[in-house]
């Protein structure tokens, strides 16, 4: 493979922008033999002439002026690559894509990116949504800024990955007020029996819910496992079963759904957390997203 040397284009592209060998060398602080020395060498790689003699100047050749259009996009995408790392405006959107468990409730995922979205410069969002393993894999390719999940990433993983909680909520059942008719009694005793429609098996939270109606010792019937909680939430809302909803969205989901709060499940809480790659983190949209949650629950 024929590799393109980086730095002699560089310097032929500030000769064209210049206008000249003499005002390109007092800008590079290099000699203008040493500048002439790497253009023919930049031609001789290319195998054409970028210069031709234009009575005592230098003009742009067919092929220059084709070279000088690709060195001023590779250039300026460069200067744009180097101000993004650093948090500094580029005139272009910013780019933001996170990848999001399908477990997370929808609602609060869009509160948490809602201080990306209120940033001055204009952003551009992809959201991802898929099983935790999917996401990871494309996080680790560099191909997701930011993962949101249930839970941390595990140390013992191999893969390295910062961990930055986002919040954390007591969780509420709910259901339609006609399932709560044919459940009467008290809160957890009436679950006993009755249909409950759960996050997917192995899944954090189920986990953290199937010990909880233990220690209450309840016993309810598992209506349904969902892999996604908006569809869980569907079922829930046609009454097919009670649910746990994270109580900073109680008041939406009940008036999206036609549900009622049937109790609180003390003790149980869900957690959201951001994974990166990066310990320094640099992305201004990401950075929004941490000092928000940072601040909300100080």
């Amino acid at each position: 493979m024929e590799w393109l040397n980086y730095h002699h284009l560089f310097y032929f592209w500030t000769i064209a922008r210049e206008g000249s060998v003499t005002a390109a060398g007092k800008a590079l602080n290099l000699s203008q033999p040493a500048l002439s020395g790497q253009i023919r060498q930049l031609e001789e790689a290319l195998g054409e002439k970028l210069f031709e003699r234009q009575g005592r100047g230098l003009a742009l050749s067919e092929a220059g002026r084709v070279a000088f259009r690709y060195a001023d996009e590779i250039f300026t995408l460069g200067r744009e690559f180097q101000s993004e790392l650093k948090g500094r405006p580029t005139g272009r959107p910013l780019r933001l894509s996170i990848g999001i468990s399908d477990l997370l409730p929808k609602l609060l995922v869009h509160r948490l990116l809602r201080p990306a979205l209120r940033l001055p410069e204009p952003l551009r969002l992809t959201c991802r949504e898929g099983a935790l393993p999917g996401m990871a894999q494309a996080l680790f390719a560099h191909e997701l800024d930011l993962m949101f999940s249930e839970s941390p990433w595990p140390a013992r993983a191999g893969a390295r990955a910062y961990n930055h909680l986002l919040g954390e909520w007591e969780l509420r059942l709910v259901g339609t007020p006609e399932l709560r008719r044919r459940h009467p009694g008290r809160f957890p005793g009436f679950l006993d029996g009755a249909p409950v429609l759960f996050p997917s098996e192995g899944s954090f939270l189920r986990l953290a819910m199937d010990r909880w109606f233990e220690q209450h010792g309840v016993r309810p019937v598992v209506a349904g496992d969902f892999d996604d909680s908006a569809l869980l939430k569907t079922f829930g809302g046609e009454g097919e079963g009670f649910f746990a909803v994270p109580e900073a969205i109680l008041r939406e989901v009940n008036r999206s759904f036609g549900t009622r709060s049937v109790g609180s499940m003390v003790g149980l809480q869900t957690r959201i957390y951001a994974i990166s790659t990066d310990r320094r983190l640099v992305h201004p949209a990401v950075l929004a997203i941490l000092q928000a949650a940072k601040e909300q629950h100080a």
